[in-house]
C-alpha cells in the first residue's frame, strides 16, 4: 500500500467518522428541537388553561358583583316606593281628621283603652280635638299633643298608657308591612 492510498483511506475514514457526527448531531439536535417544542406545547396549554380559569372567576365575581348591585337597586326603589305609599297615607290619615268618621273613631279609641286601663282614663289629644272628646264626656288633659290624629290614652294613676295617635298606629303597622314586602323581594 502506497502513502497515496493510505492517506486516501484515512481521509475516507475521516470523513466517514465527521458525517456519523454530523447525522447523530443532526438527530442530537432534531430531538432536542421536538423536546422544546413538546414543552413549549405544554406551557402553552398550562397558560391557556390558567387564564381561561382565571377568566372564568373573574366573569363570575362580575356577575355576582352586578347581582347584588341590582339587588340593591331594587331594594333602595322599593324602599323608596314605601316610603312614598307611607306619606301618601299620613295625608290620607290627616284628612280623615277633618272627616265626620273622625269623632267615631275617636269613641271607639277611647272605649277600647277603658276596657284595657279602666273607666276613669286622662286623654291627651290634639287641641283641635278638645271639643270632640268634651263633647265624648272625657277628661282631657290640659296637654296638648302634636300628632296628625288619634289619642293618648292614661290610667288614673298614670301608670299605664294607650298610644292610640295615628303615627304610633301606623308605625307599628309599617314595620310589619315593610318586612312582609321586604321579605318577598
Amino acid at each position: 500500500m502506497s502513502a497515496e492510498t493510505f492517506l486516501r483511506e484515512i481521509e475516507n475514514r475521516k470523513r466517514r467518522e465527521l458525517e456519523a457526527l454530523d447525522r447523530e448531531l443532526a438527530e442530537k439536535k432534531e430531538a432536542l428541537l421536538r423536546e422544546k417544542n413538546a414543552r413549549v406545547q405544554e406551557l402553552k396549554e398550562r397558560y391557556k388553561r390558567e387564564a381561561r380559569i382565571k377568566s372564568e372567576r373573574e366573569a363570575t365575581r362580575i356577575v355576582e358583583a352586578a347581582r347584588l348591585q341590582a339587588k340593591r337597586i331594587i331594594f333602595e326603589a322599593m324602599d323608596a316606593n314605601l316610603d312614598s305609599a307611607f306619606g301618601m297615607i299620613r295625608q290620607e290619615l290627616k284628612n280623615y281628621t277633618k272627616n265626620t268618621q273622625y269623632k267615631k273613631t275617636l269613641g271607639e279609641m277611647i272605649n277600647v283603652a277603658k276596657k284595657r286601663l279602666g273607666k276613669d282614663v286622662l286623654i291627651r289629644c290634639r287641641e283641635e280635638d278638645r271639643e270632640i272628646l268634651k263633647d265624648i264626656g272625657v277628661t282631657v288633659s290640659s296637654n296638648s299633643i302634636q300628632t296628625l290624629g288619634g289619642i293618648i290614652v292614661e290610667n288614673k294613676e298614670g301608670t299605664m298608657e294607650l298610644d292610640f295617635t295615628f303615627e304610633e298606629l301606623l308605625r307599628t303597622r309599617e314595620e310589619e308591612v315593610r318586612a312582609n314586602l321586604l321579605g318577598k323581594g
